[in-house]
């Protein structure tokens, strides 16, 4: 490695990836966006961001595409106005595809509704007269803790509808999560169901959401969505029936256009413990850049396309690719509420072969657990209506991607793997699906009308071959505006590290190839130092799972006296493999010849699950907890808080993994 501007390399940069898969000449012509837009947003970012803009509805014209004199808040489209909500129901009604259905909705205990667009329309209209009814005026905040129900994208349509802005909190959430973000915006009403439907059983929410409530002053109703059937303590005068209160309501409200820059919602970013993070977005600019990128990441044809996104929507992925981005485009979706293993391990399949979806976006995660159950399960399933793949949440480890492409995709199909995050509010490095020949593992290269970097710690960007920092060089239209209520705090986070080159530091270590294309390499703060190296969790989990006997790893970096930290891994191995006396030194000598000797694991467990927040990331600080024999942490956050219990008994017996 060279030293670059008098420093050591940022992050060492370990493995390789020579494969590439250029799109199809088929798929190339009928692309929506070709190779000429970098170009276009090159020449010209303001006016290739106005042209995007153009494709929404707007009451009132922009004066000015971006206003950055007071860096790092921007203001995008200037003095322009537009309904939100129009824009994602109304319009379409409005363009004559009142029929074209707007979402198939698929209950996990096999119960769905179709909705079209009119349908949408005059359901958002209700909710949006109902929440009227109790006294919300624009600018009022709204939490919303529900379960993948049509409700809440009702709910979600209304509050936008009216300028009210949302607080969406994940199902899965605690009270105390609950109500740390209930009084840090310091909402007036909530949404939420009698209950919830996980893994086959009906489960209680309004237990949950009462026991926040009971030390929110500021909530005066929580209106709920009957779902399960279940009896529910109710407090009279502050709870309301979502069917009571909505059904009777009028099917017409007439919309006020908003300014740009008015809030739409609030997504906070935080665990359960410590003062939450609010992650503040604007109207315009993001619905702008979720059109956008929808539309063309995804090569949408909303006249063609069955679109389904498996994310949830307490979840910025749920926001932008299920909500907004979608809508606004006029997509025909899939919204499933349940888990991916109810009642059986080929519910995903299953859905796709049923409604015929032709775009499917996942997550890492996900992607292994199927891996995991083995190939044999999506191959009962005709799959062959799908013709884009997305991968959101956390790099993908090349083995995954091939195993996506290979038995999901028949070989063929092109998979767009997107680096974005809540901040962001859209997607910003990602695979053009008719321009950009793929590369496993890699997100690429920064969308057009994004600049992104990769630097080292004096904020230089690195040479191609190199690893460092990814950082945002320059304003983006869906870009954060702030954290709710604390400016100082917004500062410090994102803009302090480079805050004299002006970047925004993603948190994010990243290299280039020797291409010039992106690789994410997780977050910083899960860097390792062995030796003096600096490695990236994400390049050694990536060659353990290149190995045929491992379905999913997650590494970390353990107290070492010798060498200042130690790798140990945690893999879980395919379908049919077992562990023996021999797996441990099989595996530590396979990464040795994929990256290097230096990237030997110095133990290696071999396990059952990973500990995992219920949105699928591995909670590498836990397993730190285990390796270095501490007593694990807060667990709240966990899907399933006994895979801890298992792991720690696990390590303690596993002297035959080491050699």
């Amino acid at each position: 490695m060279t030293e670059q501007s008098g420093q050591g390399p940022a992050l060492d940069n370990l493995s390789t990836e020579s494969r590439v898969f250029p799109p199809s000449a088929a798929f190339t012509e009928a692309a929506n966006v070709g190779e000429s837009a970098y170009a276009e947003a090159d020449a010209d970012r303001e006016a290739f961001w106005a042209e995007q803009a153009s494709r929404l509805s707007w009451d009132t014209e922009w004066s000015q595409v971006l206003d950055w004199t007071n860096a790092p808040f921007a203001k995008w489209f200037v003095g322009g106005r537009l309904n939100v909500a129009v824009n994602c129901a109304d319009r379409h009604v409005e363009a004559g595809h009142g029929e074209r259905v707007a979402i198939h909705w698929v209950g996990e205990p096999g119960d769905s509704r179709t909705i079209t667009y009119a349908e949408l329309t005059r359901e958002v209209c209700r909710t949006a007269n109902a929440l009227a009814s109790l006294g919300l005026v624009a600018g009022d905040r709204v939490a919303i803790q529900m379960p993948m129900l049509p409700e809440a994208i009702f709910a979600m349509l209304a509050c936008a509808r009216l300028g009210l802005v949302h607080s969406v909190v994940f199902g899965g959430f605690s009270s105390a999560a609950l109500r740390s973000r209930i009084d840090d915006a310091q909402a007036r009403v909530l949404i939420t169901s009698d209950g919830q439907y996980r893994r086959g059983k009906p489960a209680p929410m309004k237990d949950n959401t009462d026991e926040a409530t009971a030390h929110t002053p500021s909530i005066e109703h929580v209106v709920v969505v009957r779902r399960t059937g279940s009896d529910v303590r109710w407090t009279e005068g502050r709870d309301l029936w979502w069917d009571e209160l909505v059904g009777g309501q009028s099917d017409v409200h007439e919309a006020e256009a908003f300014d740009a820059e008015h809030p739409l919602f609030i997504l906070y970013t935080s665990g359960t413990t410590g003062r939450p993070k609010g992650i503040q977005h604007t109207s315009g600019g993001y619905l702008t850049q979720a059109a956008y990128t929808h539309h063309a990441v995804f090569d949408l044809k909303p006249e063609q396309d069955v679109y389904w996104c498996t994310a949830d929507i307490g979840w910025i992925t749920g926001h932008t690719y299920i909500v907004y981005g979608p809508l606004a485009n006029g997509a025909t979706q899939v919204v499933y509420e349940g888990t991916p293993n109810t009642p059986h391990e080929g519910r995903h399949w299953e859905i796709i072969q049923q409604h015929g979806v032709t775009i499917y976006y996942t997550a890492p995660t996900l992607i292994r657990t199927f891996m995991k159950w083995g190939a044999e399960i999506p191959g009962r399933y005709d799959l062959t209506s799908l013709r884009v793949l997305g991968s959101v949440g956390e790099p993908i480890n090349p083995e995954a991607w091939i195993w996506y492409r290979e038995t999901i995709g028949a070989g063929s199909t092109p998979i767009v793997d997107t680096w974005w995050q809540t901040e962001t509010g859209a997607i910003m490095i990602s695979p053009l699906p008719g321009v950009t020949a793929t590369k496993p593992g890699s997100a690429q290269r920064p969308l057009p009308g994004i600049s992104a970097k990769v630097v080292n710690d004096a904020g230089v960007e690195v040479p191609h071959g190199s690893g460092g920092y990814l950082v945002l060089d320059q304003p983006w239209p869906s870009m954060l505006r702030g954290i709710w209520g604390d400016e100082e705090r917004f500062r410090d986070t994102y803009w302090s590290r480079y805050a004299e080159q002006g970047f925004y530091f993603a948190g994010d270590g990243a290299k280039y190839d020797a291409d010039g294309d992106v690789w994410l390499l997780g977050r910083v703060d899960d860097v390792m130092n062995v030796s003096g190296h600096r490695i990236s969790t994400t390049e050694v989990e990536s060659a353990l799972v290149s190995h045929p006997t491992v379905a999913e790893a997650a590494v970390v970096g353990a107290t070492d006296a010798t060498t200042g930290q130690g790798i140990v891994a945690f893999v879980i191995l395919r379908g049919s493999a077992t562990a023996d006396a021999s797996t441990a030194k099989t595996l530590r000598d396979h990464v040795a010849a994929e990256i290097g000797p230096i990237a030997k694991p110095r133990q290696i467990l071999v396990v059952n699950e990973l500990p995992k927040t219920r949105s699928g990331k591995i909670m590498r600080r836990l397993l730190r907890d285990v390796a270095e024999n501490r007593e694990v942490g807060d667990t709240t956050t966990l899907a399933d808080s006994t895979v801890m219990d298992l792991i720690s008994s696990g390590l303690k017996s596993s002297a035959s993994s080491e050699d």
